[in-house]
């Protein structure tokens, strides 16, 4: 029985390239290829694959927030993300938006394979070079006190994004079909509820929680 994949990458080249080695993988088959998170829980309503790979920080929807949304939408899907980050916080977000496992876009062809039919067995997936005792130290600190990125609406999270991205007010106000005051007053309880009161802090944090990278 073959396992279908939906690789989502906003770099056409990457894709390519892991769809290339998924292709020499047995009983492994790419049934869509998504440019964003939105793009491919739409896609995946169609071709309804087994397993979703997603890039943590693509433009538009990013990955975190797209297994959000597979979680609640489509909660019988797999989940694996891909990241070039090692950071605990960076997984910490992944694994507790719902990923299946986190695999870095360095590692190699036999861990890819490895960690698709280990997320297909139900099992939780860590790339090899990721410290589980690192991950548990992780959440022990902020047990208590919580991730701040966890009490934003997905709303929320999405202007962040495209704030850190570079979006300004009018441009977001287009890509979300809402008007110019509505991302202002979004804009000002982001920064009332994370107590960050400039821009430039907004895209720090942003890129701190994997909304985004400093690539982007």
């Amino acid at each position: 029985m073959n396992i279908r994949v939906l690789l989502a990458d906003d770099h056409a080249l990457v894709r390519s390239g892991i769809h290339s080695l998924l292709k020499s993988m047995p009983g492994i088959q790419v049934v869509a290829e998504a440019a964003d998170g939105a793009e491919a829980l739409l896609l995946a309503g169609t071709h309804k694959p087994d397993l979703a790979i997603l890039d943590i920080a693509m433009k538009g929807m990013n990955g975190v927030e797209a297994v959000r949304r597979f979680r609640a939408q489509q909660p019988d899907i797999k989940l694996l993300m891909l990241s070039m980050y090692s950071s605990e916080e960076y997984v910490m977000q992944a694994l507790n938006a719902g990923a299946n496992g986190y695999l870095l876009k360095d590692s190699a062809a036999y861990e890819l394979e490895k960690a698709i039919r280990q997320v297909m067995q139900g099992q939780r997936y860590l790339d090899s070079i990721l410290s589980p005792q690192a991950l548990d130290e992780y959440m022990r600190r902020v047990l208590d006190k919580g991730t701040s990125a966890e009490v934003l609406t997905p709303r929320q999270r999405q202007i962040l994004q495209l704030i850190a991205e570079g979006d300004n007010t009018k441009e977001i106000a287009y890509r979300l079909n809402v008007s110019g005051k509505t991302v202002e007053t979004h804009r000002a309880q982001l920064m009332e509820r994370l107590d960050i009161h400039d821009v430039p802090g907004l895209v720090r944090y942003a890129i701190r929680m994997g909304l985004t990278t400093a690539e982007k």
